[in-house]
Protein backbone atom coordinates (compact mmCIF):
# COMPACT_ATOMS: atom_id res chain seq x y z
CA UNK A 1 0.00 0.00 0.00
CA UNK A 2 1.08 3.65 -0.88
CA UNK A 3 2.13 5.42 2.37
CA UNK A 4 1.67 9.48 2.49
CA UNK A 5 2.71 12.01 5.55
CA UNK A 6 0.21 15.06 5.85
CA UNK A 7 1.59 17.52 8.23
CA UNK A 8 0.41 21.10 8.82
CA UNK A 9 -0.72 22.91 12.26
CA UNK A 10 -0.89 25.75 14.79
CA UNK A 11 -4.22 26.86 13.73
CA UNK A 12 -6.85 24.75 12.66
CA UNK A 13 -6.03 26.35 9.13
CA UNK A 14 -3.18 24.33 8.71
CA UNK A 15 -4.91 21.12 9.89
CA UNK A 16 -8.62 21.04 8.51
CA UNK A 17 -8.09 21.16 4.70
CA UNK A 18 -5.63 17.86 5.55
CA UNK A 19 -8.58 16.87 7.13
CA UNK A 20 -10.53 17.43 3.83
CA UNK A 21 -8.12 15.30 2.11
CA UNK A 22 -8.25 12.26 3.83
CA UNK A 23 -11.34 10.42 2.44
CA UNK A 24 -9.94 10.59 -1.41
CA UNK A 25 -6.64 9.92 -0.26
CA UNK A 26 -7.99 6.70 1.30
CA UNK A 27 -10.61 5.95 -1.62
CA UNK A 28 -6.69 6.15 -3.64
CA UNK A 29 -5.57 3.59 -1.70
CA UNK A 30 -2.75 5.59 0.62
CA UNK A 31 -1.95 4.49 4.21
CA UNK A 32 -2.26 7.80 6.02
CA UNK A 33 -0.07 8.81 8.84
CA UNK A 34 0.70 12.86 10.12
CA UNK A 35 3.49 14.54 11.84
CA UNK A 36 2.46 17.45 13.99
CA UNK A 37 3.55 18.92 17.24
CA UNK A 38 3.24 17.90 20.66
CA UNK A 39 0.55 20.46 21.98
CA UNK A 40 -0.91 21.97 18.47
CA UNK A 41 -4.37 21.71 17.80
CA UNK A 42 -3.33 19.77 14.89
CA UNK A 43 -2.81 16.45 17.47
CA UNK A 44 -6.59 16.45 18.88
CA UNK A 45 -8.16 17.44 15.37
CA UNK A 46 -5.97 13.72 13.65
CA UNK A 47 -6.21 12.00 16.66
CA UNK A 48 -9.73 11.63 16.93
CA UNK A 49 -9.93 10.50 13.42
CA UNK A 50 -7.68 6.97 14.33
CA UNK A 51 -5.09 8.36 11.69
CA UNK A 52 -1.19 7.70 13.02
CA UNK A 53 0.43 10.73 14.84
CA UNK A 54 4.05 11.64 15.42
CA UNK A 55 5.31 14.36 17.80
CA UNK A 56 8.28 16.18 17.23
CA UNK A 57 9.52 19.80 18.47
CA UNK A 58 8.78 22.24 16.44
CA UNK A 59 9.51 26.49 17.03
CA UNK A 60 8.49 29.67 15.13
CA UNK A 61 10.86 31.72 13.56
CA UNK A 62 10.12 35.22 13.42
CA UNK A 63 10.83 38.06 11.88
CA UNK A 64 10.85 40.66 14.75
CA UNK A 65 12.93 40.36 18.57
CA UNK A 66 11.82 37.70 20.70
CA UNK A 67 13.81 35.89 23.65
CA UNK A 68 12.79 32.64 22.18
CA UNK A 69 14.59 33.80 19.12
CA UNK A 70 17.80 32.29 20.70
CA UNK A 71 16.03 28.79 21.78
CA UNK A 72 13.64 28.01 18.98
CA UNK A 73 16.22 27.64 16.06
CA UNK A 74 17.31 24.51 18.19
CA UNK A 75 13.80 23.28 18.38
CA UNK A 76 13.60 23.27 14.40
CA UNK A 77 16.96 21.64 14.33
CA UNK A 78 15.76 18.84 16.75
CA UNK A 79 12.67 18.25 14.49
CA UNK A 80 14.33 18.01 11.69
CA UNK A 81 16.18 14.92 13.23
CA UNK A 82 13.13 13.48 14.49
CA UNK A 83 11.20 14.27 11.53
CA UNK A 84 13.93 12.25 9.04
CA UNK A 85 13.75 9.28 11.71
CA UNK A 86 10.25 9.19 11.91
CA UNK A 87 10.29 9.33 7.81
CA UNK A 88 13.10 6.79 7.63
CA UNK A 89 10.61 3.93 9.62
CA UNK A 90 7.85 5.08 7.87
CA UNK A 91 9.04 4.90 4.12
CA UNK A 92 6.10 7.17 2.46
CA UNK A 93 5.91 7.45 -1.30
CA UNK A 94 5.29 11.33 -0.47
CA UNK A 95 4.51 14.44 1.94
CA UNK A 96 1.73 17.13 1.60
CA UNK A 97 1.97 19.76 4.03
CA UNK A 98 -0.17 22.66 4.85
CA UNK A 99 2.30 24.72 5.97
CA UNK A 100 2.84 26.07 10.21
CA UNK A 101 6.49 25.84 11.74
CA UNK A 102 6.11 22.65 12.58
CA UNK A 103 6.00 21.38 8.78
CA UNK A 104 9.45 23.32 8.23
CA UNK A 105 11.70 19.90 9.46
CA UNK A 106 8.97 17.64 7.67
CA UNK A 107 9.47 19.15 4.30
CA UNK A 108 12.93 19.70 4.35
CA UNK A 109 13.98 16.22 6.17
CA UNK A 110 11.85 14.84 3.18
CA UNK A 111 14.14 16.71 0.82
CA UNK A 112 17.13 15.16 2.51
CA UNK A 113 15.52 11.45 1.84
CA UNK A 114 14.27 12.36 -2.06
CA UNK A 115 10.81 11.88 -0.60
CA UNK A 116 8.57 15.01 -2.73
CA UNK A 117 6.95 17.05 -0.94
CA UNK A 118 3.31 18.62 -2.05
CA UNK A 119 2.63 21.89 -0.11
CA UNK A 120 -0.29 24.05 0.20
CA UNK A 121 -0.12 28.25 0.58
CA UNK A 122 -3.21 29.83 1.68
CA UNK A 123 -2.46 33.21 1.65
CA UNK A 124 -1.62 35.52 -1.74
CA UNK A 125 2.50 36.09 -0.83
CA UNK A 126 3.53 32.71 1.47
CA UNK A 127 4.35 33.17 4.97
CA UNK A 128 7.69 32.31 6.09
CA UNK A 129 7.29 28.78 6.97
CA UNK A 130 6.33 27.98 3.41
CA UNK A 131 9.41 30.18 2.24
CA UNK A 132 11.55 27.69 3.91
CA UNK A 133 9.98 24.66 2.42
CA UNK A 134 9.23 26.04 -1.16
CA UNK A 135 12.85 24.96 -2.43
CA UNK A 136 12.46 21.76 -1.11
CA UNK A 137 8.72 21.27 -2.68
CA UNK A 138 8.01 19.22 -6.17
CA UNK A 139 4.32 21.24 -6.37
CA UNK A 140 3.29 24.28 -4.70
CA UNK A 141 -0.77 24.15 -4.48
CA UNK A 142 -2.28 27.96 -4.30
CA UNK A 143 -5.76 29.54 -3.61
CA UNK A 144 -5.15 32.70 -5.79
CA UNK A 145 -3.81 33.35 -9.42
CA UNK A 146 -1.67 36.45 -8.30
CA UNK A 147 0.46 33.68 -6.24
CA UNK A 148 1.44 31.36 -8.92
CA UNK A 149 4.19 34.23 -10.50
CA UNK A 150 5.43 34.78 -7.32
CA UNK A 151 6.67 31.11 -6.82
CA UNK A 152 9.83 29.94 -9.05
CA UNK A 153 10.94 26.98 -11.33
CA UNK A 154 7.10 26.46 -12.59
CA UNK A 155 5.92 24.94 -9.28
CA UNK A 156 3.17 26.49 -8.54
CA UNK A 157 -0.92 25.11 -9.89
CA UNK A 158 -4.04 27.03 -8.73
CA UNK A 159 -5.93 24.34 -7.11
CA UNK A 160 -7.98 26.66 -4.08
CA UNK A 161 -8.03 24.68 -1.12
CA UNK A 162 -9.18 21.01 0.03
CA UNK A 163 -12.87 21.73 1.46
CA UNK A 164 -15.14 19.59 4.03
CA UNK A 165 -17.49 17.94 2.18
CA UNK A 166 -19.71 17.60 4.69
CA UNK A 167 -19.77 21.27 4.48
CA UNK A 168 -22.05 20.81 1.38
CA UNK A 169 -24.40 18.47 2.59
CA UNK A 170 -26.21 21.02 5.01
CA UNK A 171 -30.10 21.62 5.15
CA UNK A 172 -31.78 25.02 4.55
CA UNK A 173 -34.62 23.96 6.71
CA UNK A 174 -32.99 22.50 9.60
CA UNK A 175 -30.61 25.43 9.18
CA UNK A 176 -33.66 27.75 9.83
CA UNK A 177 -34.89 25.16 12.19
CA UNK A 178 -31.76 25.56 14.37
CA UNK A 179 -31.33 29.38 14.80
CA UNK A 180 -35.17 29.79 15.42
CA UNK A 181 -36.09 31.88 12.19
CA UNK A 182 -39.21 31.82 10.22
CA UNK A 183 -37.59 32.19 6.44
CA UNK A 184 -39.55 35.05 5.83
CA UNK A 185 -36.35 37.26 5.76
CA UNK A 186 -33.25 36.47 3.84
CA UNK A 187 -30.66 35.59 5.86
CA UNK A 188 -27.09 37.18 6.84
CA UNK A 189 -24.64 34.86 8.24
CA UNK A 190 -21.71 36.50 10.29
CA UNK A 191 -18.09 34.85 10.62
CA UNK A 192 -15.52 36.10 12.72
CA UNK A 193 -13.37 33.09 13.38
CA UNK A 194 -13.33 30.57 15.81
CA UNK A 195 -11.73 33.22 18.45
CA UNK A 196 -13.90 36.26 17.13
CA UNK A 197 -13.31 39.72 15.60
CA UNK A 198 -14.57 42.15 18.02
CA UNK A 199 -14.38 45.03 15.40
CA UNK A 200 -16.89 43.36 13.78
CA UNK A 201 -18.85 41.81 16.14
CA UNK A 202 -19.76 45.43 17.35
CA UNK A 203 -19.89 46.72 13.99
CA UNK A 204 -22.76 44.20 13.36
CA UNK A 205 -24.78 44.84 16.59
CA UNK A 206 -24.51 48.80 15.56
CA UNK A 207 -26.18 48.21 12.15
CA UNK A 208 -28.83 46.01 13.42
CA UNK A 209 -31.67 48.17 13.47
CA UNK A 210 -30.79 48.51 9.67
CA UNK A 211 -30.29 45.19 8.89
CA UNK A 212 -33.39 43.71 10.58
CA UNK A 213 -35.59 46.11 8.18
CA UNK A 214 -34.76 43.48 5.76
CA UNK A 215 -32.57 40.59 7.01
CA UNK A 216 -32.77 37.65 9.64
CA UNK A 217 -28.88 37.79 11.46
CA UNK A 218 -26.93 34.70 12.42
CA UNK A 219 -24.02 35.82 14.85
CA UNK A 220 -21.02 33.18 15.06
CA UNK A 221 -19.41 35.95 17.36
CA UNK A 222 -16.36 33.75 18.92
CA UNK A 223 -15.74 32.66 22.57
CA UNK A 224 -17.02 34.60 25.39
CA UNK A 225 -18.32 37.64 23.06
CA UNK A 226 -22.14 36.76 23.05
CA UNK A 227 -23.92 39.61 23.82
CA UNK A 228 -26.72 39.44 26.21
CA UNK A 229 -28.16 42.50 26.26
CA UNK A 230 -28.90 42.33 22.41
CA UNK A 231 -31.99 40.81 22.11
CA UNK A 232 -33.72 41.60 18.90
CA UNK A 233 -36.74 39.24 16.65
CA UNK A 234 -34.46 38.01 13.83
CA UNK A 235 -30.97 38.45 15.49
CA UNK A 236 -29.68 34.90 17.31
CA UNK A 237 -25.66 34.88 18.66
CA UNK A 238 -23.62 31.88 18.88
CA UNK A 239 -20.31 31.69 20.08
CA UNK A 240 -19.19 28.95 17.65
CA UNK A 241 -20.70 26.02 16.18
CA UNK A 242 -19.08 22.83 14.53
CA UNK A 243 -22.14 20.13 14.03
CA UNK A 244 -24.77 22.26 12.14
CA UNK A 245 -22.71 24.64 10.77
CA UNK A 246 -23.22 22.67 7.09
CA UNK A 247 -27.23 23.87 7.73
CA UNK A 248 -26.58 27.72 8.88
CA UNK A 249 -24.20 28.10 5.59
CA UNK A 250 -27.14 26.62 3.72
CA UNK A 251 -29.83 28.73 4.98
CA UNK A 252 -27.75 31.55 4.32
CA UNK A 253 -27.99 33.95 1.53
CA UNK A 254 -25.33 36.45 2.33
CA UNK A 255 -22.08 36.54 4.71
CA UNK A 256 -20.01 38.92 6.33
CA UNK A 257 -16.80 37.84 7.10
CA UNK A 258 -12.90 37.94 7.96
CA UNK A 259 -10.65 37.26 4.84
CA UNK A 260 -8.52 34.40 6.32
CA UNK A 261 -7.98 32.11 3.21
CA UNK A 262 -9.44 28.82 4.20
CA UNK A 263 -12.93 30.81 5.30
CA UNK A 264 -13.50 32.81 1.80
CA UNK A 265 -12.70 29.78 -0.08
CA UNK A 266 -15.15 27.78 1.62
CA UNK A 267 -17.31 30.41 0.59
CA UNK A 268 -16.44 30.51 -2.57
CA UNK A 269 -16.88 26.38 -2.94
CA UNK A 270 -20.42 27.50 -1.18
CA UNK A 271 -21.15 30.04 -3.94
CA UNK A 272 -21.61 32.16 -1.00
CA UNK A 273 -21.86 36.25 -1.79
CA UNK A 274 -19.85 37.78 0.81
CA UNK A 275 -18.31 41.21 2.15
CA UNK A 276 -14.96 40.79 3.21
CA UNK A 277 -13.94 42.85 6.03
CA UNK A 278 -9.70 42.06 6.48
CA UNK A 279 -7.91 42.32 9.12
CA UNK A 280 -6.04 45.54 9.48
CA UNK A 281 -2.73 45.40 8.43
CA UNK A 282 -1.91 46.76 11.91
CA UNK A 283 -2.85 43.58 13.37
CA UNK A 284 -1.52 41.48 10.42
CA UNK A 285 1.02 41.05 7.92
CA UNK A 286 -1.63 42.42 5.44
CA UNK A 287 -2.29 38.78 3.92
CA UNK A 288 -5.91 39.30 4.55
CA UNK A 289 -6.59 42.56 2.62
CA UNK A 290 -4.50 41.07 -0.09
CA UNK A 291 -6.91 37.97 -0.10
CA UNK A 292 -10.05 40.05 0.32
CA UNK A 293 -8.96 42.43 -2.58
CA UNK A 294 -8.02 39.46 -5.02
CA UNK A 295 -11.60 38.03 -4.61
CA UNK A 296 -13.01 41.18 -5.37
CA UNK A 297 -11.11 41.26 -8.35
CA UNK A 298 -12.66 37.98 -9.16
CA UNK A 299 -16.17 39.10 -8.89
CA UNK A 300 -16.25 36.81 -5.98
CA UNK A 301 -16.85 38.85 -3.11
CA UNK A 302 -17.25 42.91 -1.75
CA UNK A 303 -14.94 44.08 0.58
CA UNK A 304 -15.19 46.59 2.95
CA UNK A 305 -11.54 48.11 5.11
CA UNK A 306 -12.23 47.94 8.69
CA UNK A 307 -11.46 51.70 9.07
CA UNK A 308 -14.17 52.14 7.00
CA UNK A 309 -17.25 51.19 8.84
CA UNK A 310 -19.18 54.60 9.87
CA UNK A 311 -22.36 55.25 10.25
CA UNK A 312 -24.64 53.04 7.89
CA UNK A 313 -22.41 52.03 5.69
CA UNK A 314 -22.25 47.93 6.40
CA UNK A 315 -25.99 48.03 6.18
CA UNK A 316 -25.41 49.95 2.62
CA UNK A 317 -22.81 47.23 1.08
CA UNK A 318 -25.17 44.19 2.66
CA UNK A 319 -27.85 45.85 0.37
CA UNK A 320 -25.77 46.31 -2.34
CA UNK A 321 -24.55 42.59 -2.50
CA UNK A 322 -27.92 40.94 -1.81
CA UNK A 323 -29.43 42.60 -4.48
CA UNK A 324 -26.11 41.51 -6.93
CA UNK A 325 -25.66 37.97 -5.29
CA UNK A 326 -26.58 36.58 -8.76
CA UNK A 327 -23.66 38.27 -10.26
CA UNK A 328 -21.65 37.48 -7.30
CA UNK A 329 -22.99 33.50 -7.60
CA UNK A 330 -22.03 33.66 -11.31
CA UNK A 331 -18.70 34.90 -11.17
CA UNK A 332 -18.24 31.84 -8.62
CA UNK A 333 -19.40 28.94 -10.59
CA UNK A 334 -16.54 30.10 -13.11
CA UNK A 335 -14.05 30.06 -10.69
CA UNK A 336 -10.74 27.20 -11.53
CA UNK A 337 -10.80 26.49 -7.86
CA UNK A 338 -13.36 23.93 -8.16
CA UNK A 339 -13.00 20.34 -7.56
CA UNK A 340 -9.56 21.51 -5.18
CA UNK A 341 -9.66 17.65 -3.79
CA UNK A 342 -9.30 16.01 -7.10
CA UNK A 343 -6.79 18.80 -8.42
CA UNK A 344 -4.85 18.44 -5.35
CA UNK A 345 -5.06 14.83 -5.10
CA UNK A 346 -3.92 14.68 -8.68
CA UNK A 347 -0.73 16.50 -7.81
CA UNK A 348 0.13 14.16 -5.28
CA UNK A 349 -0.50 11.26 -7.35
CA UNK A 350 1.80 12.57 -10.17
CA UNK A 351 5.09 13.15 -7.81
CA UNK A 352 4.41 9.95 -5.49
CA UNK A 353 7.35 7.61 -5.59
CA UNK A 354 5.13 4.64 -6.33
Amino acid sequence: MKKIVLTGGGTAGHVTPNIALIPELKKQGYEIHYIGSKNGIEKKLITELGIPYYEISTGKLRRYFDVKNFTDPFRVIAGFSQAKKILKELNPSVIFSKGGFVSVPVVLAAKKLKIPAVIHESDMTPGLANKICIPSAARVCTNFPETVKLIPDNKAVLTGTPIRQELFTGSKINGLQFAGLTGNKPVIMVIGGSLGAQNVNNAVREALPELLKRFDVIHLCGKGKVDETVKEDGYVQFEFIKDELKDLFAAADVVISRAGANAICELLALRKPALLIPLSANASRGDQILNANSFRMQGYADVLEEEDIKDNVLAERINALYDDRDKYINAMEKSQMNNSIDKIVGLINSVSLN
